[in-house]
């Protein structure tokens, strides 16, 4: 019993050393176990602060592709356009301005004296597209026409994304266009020319082919219905191919970086006048199918019927046009927005530009 005392005296107190030989195995045994746990606890304490930092690195990470930012430093030249909505704007105005005026020239043109005839018509045409392309075409290009903006698209002169916001703002100007001028018909004068109401009057301005041809109508009126000079469906399409293929290729031409400055609205008013000289006699000149679908909101049925060969016939000249001037044009740029001019400005300080979201 006393030796078992011994033995349990020298491990708290450790004065002992000859008596222990016997038990420093047991008092060996029994130290590491308290030095265990405290061991174990030390990599357990680095461990716990390290935990709630992994989740907030994914909160930052998660957030970085949202936006695209860059900084342009100060002195960087800049070239900016206008905006999407400013161009469109400009497509309408031009638009507008270009059917009010050759509608309204056509519409009267027989009419003896105050009228111009087709003389008259073609002027009307080509001098409101010269004074619309050099009042906005600037800040859109000056397109006023599906089938030229189809064409530059396929130039690689116009952004494809550009392509139906145009198209919709062509057709609204020229539906206000032709609407100013149905308005403003005299209730009476359809009549005392022998018409049974305004839309029969106004189906004047529409472009026809067939029996509906400007010729045929002029031909059967001066002899009595005894004749007919009828331009057949195949010879519409001709016509407005070609015709619209010349103009989609002076106006790529007249508006190239290489061109002479200043010159584009002009070449441009005058080629649209000249071949609609050579049109009008067939199928009342349309070149534009903005312009045949303003006539045909307000016309008779069969203006609706004849509609599609005026988009057909234009868009196949001016894809062609474009298709031609991208095969030879030395390299078109996309930026190249036909009239449009960019504004160019120099920083004056470091400008942070931050992207719209993905």
């Amino acid at each position: 019993m006393s030796q078992d005392n011994t033995a349990g005296t020298p491990d708290p107190q450790g004065t002992q050393p000859p008596a222990d030989p016997t038990t420093e195995p047991a008092t060996t045994a029994s130290t590491p176990e308290p030095t265990e746990p405290v061991t174990a606890a030390a990599p357990a304490e680095p461990a716990a602060p390290a935990a709630p930092a992994t989740p907030v690195d994914p909160e930052p990470a998660a957030a970085e592709p949202d936006y695209d930012a860059y900084v342009i430093p100060a002195g960087a030249v800049v070239v900016e356009g206008p905006s999407l909505a400013a161009r469109l704007g400009a497509e309408v105005f031009g638009t507008f301005v270009l059917v009010l005026v050759g509608l309204g020239v056509a519409m009267y043109a027989a009419l003896g004296s105050i009228g111009g005839g087709a003389l008259g018509v073609a002027l009307g045409f080509g001098l409101a597209v010269l004074a619309a392309a050099a009042a906005v075409g600037h800040v859109s290009g000056g397109h006023f026409n599906p089938a030229v903006t189809l064409g530059a698209a396929l130039a690689g002169r116009t952004s494809w994304k550009d392509l139906l916001p145009y198209w919709l703002a062509q057709l609204v100007g020229g539906a206000l266009g032709a609407a100013v001028i149905f308005i403003a018909v005299p209730s009476t004068l359809p009549e005392a020319l022998g018409k049974s109401g305004v839309r029969e009057f106004f189906s004047g301005v529409a472009n026809g082919y067939g029996e509906h041809s400007p010729l045929n109508t002029l031909v059967q009126s001066g002899t009595g219905g005894a004749s007919t000079a009828e331009f057949t469906l195949f010879a519409a399409l001709v016509l407005e191919l070609v015709a619209t293929g010349i103009f989609v290729g002076v106006i790529l031409g007249a508006t190239d970086r290489r061109a002479p400055k200043g010159l584009a609205p002009v070449a441009i008013g005058v080629a649209l006048a000249v071949l609609l000289l050579v049109t009008i006699p067939a199928t009342n000149g349309s070149l534009n199918p903005a312009r045949s679908f303003a006539a045909a909101i307000f016309s008779e049925s069969w203006a609706w019927k004849q509609l599609w060969v005026f988009a057909v016939g234009p868009f196949l000249g001016a894809a062609l046009a474009g298709i031609v001037y991208r095969a030879f044009a030395a390299e078109p740029v996309d930026q190249d927005n036909l009239l449009e001019e960019d504004d160019v400005y120099v920083t004056q300080e470091d400008v942070v530009v931050v992207d719209t979201q993905r």
